[in-house]
């Protein structure tokens, strides 16, 4: 059954869906994913990407219903990971005239490392591969979020195909941006942008002033639905995360032990309400690190808190600083806080990570012995309001 969909005249989305798709190297993705193939049909036939490999024999169905196999000219690779690249030995078994275009250096080494000698014509930013009255030009995009990645436009439809740029982790039956619902769209914009782009802002920006210029009326990224309605927005959204800029939100992430932490998580909270402060509180035993970082990108404040135990962090809090510290965001403001037995030692390691991440730190660490009252409680919510 076939799931392809014309984008433009002989321009095709032939990617597939993924409904089950729930791991993405590191984060969660509860709603899927696609994976996003395109087939430009003129006077020669180029596939843009491929799919994940178990996927591959129903990409060549797709494509086979609207170019015989034997027809397709260029598969073009923009991105070497699998879940772009892993059915490029597939199609170049069922396409034997199908030249392989990748990008130079990087992309021919990775798709040799990853798939052997194959034999590849290489582009770079300002090289151009002619179809007919169409014809794609090409931009490296290098580090947004691999060494290979590139985009590729097609001037003639104002298509860009950008690759993992403007993606989401979203498994839709609903090809464009807006027939999806708006605020759930841009929520895995956010999602995947704070869990795959984030450490690369200075990359991002390159890529925004090499693509704003092209003036695209179309972006088709390699997941998730295509933009053709909420350019200008997804343009200034990338903008504001590229630069590490927020809304004024606050975000408390906490684990807890027996319910100390999270009472003084709760406090913190009251404390940002009280100031007008926009707050969403996470404890690490409901909430993945995905979702908390989607958070943690756009807020100004940042609370973080644990327990305590064995001079350590508990290990979900460990897990999410580790996290926390590969994605690096920039310019919040840290409050660390947590309870304790008769060791103490967590608050001091957020707060030195924090500080190892050059956030602004106001305050010394929060550290309560066992269960706080609801004096001290109220101790931790004035001393934080004074802060903000």
């Amino acid at each position: 059954m076939s799931l392809h969909h014309e984008l433009a005249a002989g321009v095709y989305w032939v990617g597939q869906l993924d409904w089950n798709f729930r791991y993405a190297h590191g984060f969660s993705t509860d709603r899927g994913s696609s994976y996003n193939a395109y087939l430009i049909v003129d006077e020669k036939a180029a596939l843009i990407d491929t799919v994940e490999a178990p996927f591959a024999e129903a990409l060549l169905r797709d494509v086979a219903e609207i170019v015989p196999l034997d027809q397709l000219d260029y598969l073009v690779s923009l991105h070497v990971e699998p879940d772009h690249s892993g059915g490029v030995p597939a199609v170049l078994a069922a396409c034997p005239n199908a030249k392989l275009v990748t990008s130079t250096p990087a992309g021919i080494k990775g798709l040799r490392a990853h798939y052997g000698p194959l034999e590849a014509v290489t582009v770079k930013t300002g090289d151009s591969l002619p179809l007919g009255r169409r014809g794609l030009h090409f931009v490296q995009t290098p580090m947004l979020h691999w060494p290979d990645n590139m985009a590729a436009f097609l001037p003639e439809e104002g298509i860009l195909f950008s690759s993992d740029a403007f993606g989401q982790h979203y498994a839709s039956s609903l090809r464009f941006d807006d027939q999806a619902p708006k605020e759930r769209l841009f929520a895995e914009a956010a999602k995947y942008y704070a869990n795959i782009v984030l450490p690369f802002g200075g990359p991002a920006l390159k890529a925004l002033e090499a693509i704003k210029p092209l003036n695209p009326r179309v972006i088709a990224p390699a997941h998730g639905v295509v933009w053709r309605s909420y350019l200008p927005e997804i343009f200034a959204k990338y903008e504001d995360w590229a630069n590490h800029r927020d809304n004024g939100s606050a975000v408390v992430v906490y684990d807890t032990m027996w319910g100390a932490t999270e009472r003084m998580a709760r406090a913190a909270a009251a404390a940002f309400m009280d100031r007008g402060v926009p707050v969403e509180v996470m404890g690490l035993q409901r909430n993945t690190v995905a979702d908390v970082m989607a958070l943690v990108m756009e807020a100004k404040y940042v609370a973080v808190g644990s327990s305590t135990q064995n001079t350590g962090v508990l290990p979900p809090m460990a897990a999410f600083l580790s996290y926390l510290k590969g994605l690096a965001p920039k310019n919040k403001t840290g409050f660390a806080f947590g309870s304790y037995g008769w060791s103490g030692q967590s608050p001091g390691l957020i707060q030195e990570l924090m500080q190892e991440l050059g956030w602004t730190l106001p305050w010394e660490p929060f550290r309560q012995l066992y269960a706080p009252t609801d004096e001290v409680l109220e101790t931790l919510k004035q001393a934080l309001i004074e802060k903000i």
